[in-house]
């Protein structure tokens, strides 16, 4: 399983906006052929920061992700939205094994 971990620090008056926009793309995401997770988590006691936990079956389903047009859309919808850029980290997922 390919795994990125999405990493985001949201300006504070756009948090409401980013997890609207956020929901929209976790809807489209859920439906990508290869696709096993698609969560959006925020920081409990730092309600700006956000983790989006990506599982696909392979790079090449990821990859098609960012093709998606739900993605672009999010894409462009939350770049401004940012307070610093956003940091992805790839793993390999051992378990659950399928």
């Amino acid at each position: 399983m390919y795994v990125t971990l999405v990493h985001v620090k949201v300006k504070p008056e756009c948090v409401d906006d980013f997890v609207e926009a956020s929901r929209a793309n976790h809807v489209g995401s859920i439906e990508e052929v290869g696709n096993r997770r698609f969560d959006i988590l925020q920081d409990a006691e730092d309600q700006t920061k956000f983790v989006l936990y990506e599982a696909y079956v392979s790079g090449e389903a990821a990859a098609g992700h960012k093709e998606a047009a739900h993605y672009l859309e999010w894409r462009e919808t939350v770049a401004d939205m940012m307070a610093e850029p956003r940091e992805a980290v790839v793993f390999d997922g051992l378990f659950p094994a399928d």
